[in-house]
C-alpha cells in the first residue's frame, strides 16, 4: 500500500504540473496574440447579453467542477494520511474489499445527474443566444472572413470597412458571417462566444455592448499561416458618435494636393487592382477597402499600429510584419514607397 501511495502521489504531481503549465499558457498566449495594446479580452468580464449568459454558465460549471475537485481531493488526502504505511506494517495485510453496491450506485447516479443538469443548462443558454430574433432597430452587418483579415459591410448605411467593426450602444448588432476562402471563427470574448465562419454557409450571431469602448477579438479557428494575427476590434460608440462615424465613412477619399504624386503612383501599380479607394479609379475587391484607412487603429488585422513607419514597412515587404501574407512585396523604389505612404496617410 505504501508503494502504491507513492506511485499515485508521483502521478498526481505530474498531472498538477501539466495543468499548471496549461493554465499559464492559456493566460499568456491570448495576451501575446494582440500585438497592439488594448484591454485583454476575457469571458469573465462580459459587456453584452450573450456574454452575460455565457459567463453565468461558465461560473456554474466551474462551481460544480470545483466542488467535485474539493470532495475528491479531500477524500484522497484523507485516505493517504489515514492509511499511510507505518512502522511495523510490513507484515500486516490490509483488509480486502471487493465491492460495495452502495458506493457503485452513488458514483454512477451522481455523475449522471450532474451531466444531465449541465446538459440542460447549456442547451437552454445556447438556444437563448442563437435563436434571438432581430428587433426592428437592429444594426445589420455582413462579416466576410478572408486570409487573414475581416471585411465588414453595412448594407443599410452603404459603408464598407475592414478589421474594425463600429457599432452603437443601446442597439443590438446582428451579424451574418461568411467566408471567402477557408473556415474561420469570429470571437469577441466580452460580447459573445465563438461562431464558425464557413465557406458556402451563412452563420449568425448578435451582441449589444453595454459600455462604450474597444473590444478585442480573434479568429478562433486555425485558418493558415497567419491565423494568430487575424485579429479584430469592435468599437462601441454613443449613438450620436456612431452616426458621425457613418457619415464620415460615406464620404469619398480626401483629395489633398500635396499627395497627388503618391495617389498617381498608387493608381499606376497593382495596388489599385486589390484595394478600393472611394472617389478614385482604384476599385479592387481582393484586399481591404482603404477609403478611410487612417481612421483605423491598426493595419494587417491588428498585426501592427497604423503609423507611417508601419505602412512603409508593410508596403516594402509585408512578410516583415506578417510572414506568409497574401499581399506581395511591390519591389518599389524607396522614394516611391514614401510617396504612396504620404498619400495613404491623408485617407481619413
Amino acid at each position: 500500500m505504501w508503494l502504491a501511495g507513492r506511485v499515485w502521489w508521483c502521478g498526481v504531481r505530474e498531472r498538477a504540473a501539466s495543468c499548471a503549465l496549461g493554465l499559464l499558457a492559456s493566460l499568456i498566449v491570448p495576451t501575446c496574440a494582440f500585438a497592439v495594446p488594448g484591454n485583454i479580452p476575457s469571458i469573465f468580464d462580459p459587456h453584452s447579453p450573450p456574454a452575460y449568459s455565457i459567463h453565468t454558465l461558465s461560473v456554474l460549471v466551474l462551481g460544480i467542477t470545483a466542488a467535485i475537485f474539493v470532495i475528491v481531493a479531500g477524500l484522497l488526502t484523507y485516505s493517504i494520511v489515514r492509511f499511510r504505511a507505518r512502522p511495523g506494517d510490513e507484515d500486516r495485510e490490509p483488509p480486502q474489499v471487493y465491492g460495495s453496491n452502495q458506493i457503485e450506485l452513488a458514483w454512477t447516479v451522481v455523475p449522471t445527474l450532474i451531466v444531465f443538469v449541465l446538459f440542460l443548462v447549456t442547451t437552454r443558454t445556447l438556444i437563448a443566444i442563437e435563436n434571438a430574433v432581430p428587433p426592428e432597430n437592429a444594426l445589420h452587418v455582413r462579416v466576410i472572413g478572408h486570409q487573414w483579415w475581416w471585411e465588414f459591410r453595412y448594407p443599410e448605411q452603404g459603408v464598407v470597412t475592414a478589421n474594425e467593426l463600429h457599432v452603437p450602444l443601446g442597439r443590438p448588432t446582428f451579424l451574418t458571417l461568411e467566408s471567402a476562402d477557408v473556415v474561420h471563427s469570429f470571437w469577441i470574448p466580452q460580447l459573445n462566444g465563438k461562431t464558425d465562419v464557413i465557406p458556402n454557409r451563412v452563420n449568425r450571431m448578435w451582441f449589444e455592448p453595454s459600455v462604450a469602448g474597444t473590444y478585442l477579438g480573434q479568429c478562433a479557428e486555425y485558418c493558415g499561416t497567419q491565423h494568430a494575427r487575424m485579429m479584430l476590434r469592435v468599437v462601441a460608440h454613443d449613438p450620436a458618435e456612431f452616426e458621425t462615424w457613418v457619415a464620415g465613412q460615406r464620404e469619398p477619399a480626401a483629395a489633398v494636393a500635396s499627395a497627388t504624386t503618391g495617389r498617381d503612383l498608387f493608381q499606376s501599380v497593382a495596388c489599385m487592382n486589390c484595394h478600393r479607394i472611394g472617389g478614385t479609379v482604384a476599385d479592387g475587391a481582393f484586399g481591404p477597402d482603404l477609403t478611410h484607412l487612417m481612421t483605423r487603429e491598426t493595419i494587417a488585422a491588428g498585426a501592427a499600429p497604423n503609423t507611417a513607419d508601419a505602412l512603409h514597412a508593410w508596403i516594402t515587404n509585408p512578410d516583415t510584419i506578417k510572414p506568409g501574407a497574401l499581399m506581395p512585396a511591390m519591389k518599389l523604389a524607396d522614394n516611391d514607397v514614401k510617396e504612396i505612404v504620404a498619400y495613404l496617410t491623408t485617407l481619413k
